[in-house]
C-alpha cells in the first residue's frame, strides 16, 4: 500500500500500476493488501482489497470501486 502513495493519481486501477510498474505487464487481476498506510485520498477501481486495506484507504479519504 505505501507504493500507492508515489502515484501521481487519484484514481488507481491496473493499467496504471502496470504502467508504474507495481505489478507485471503480463497481470490479469491484483489484490491491495495492508502493508503500510495511505496518505492521501486515492480511489481504487476494479482492483480486489483486503478489508484491512479497504479501511486504511477509507481512513485517508479515499474509496473502493470494484
Amino acid at each position: 500500500m505505501g507504493e500507492l502513495n508515489s502515484l501521481d493519481a487519484d484514481v488507481v486501477d491496473l493499467k496504471l500500476l502496470i504502467d508504474a510498474n507495481i505489478v507485471p505487464a503480463f497481470t490479469k487481476t491484483a489484490k491491495v493488501i495492508k502493508s503500510g498506510e495511505v496518505k492521501k485520498a486515492i480511489t481504487i477501481k476494479g482492483i480486489k482489497v483486503t478489508g484491512g486495506a479497504k479501511e486504511s484507504i477509507e481512513a485517508a479519504g479515499g474509496k473502493v470501486e470494484v
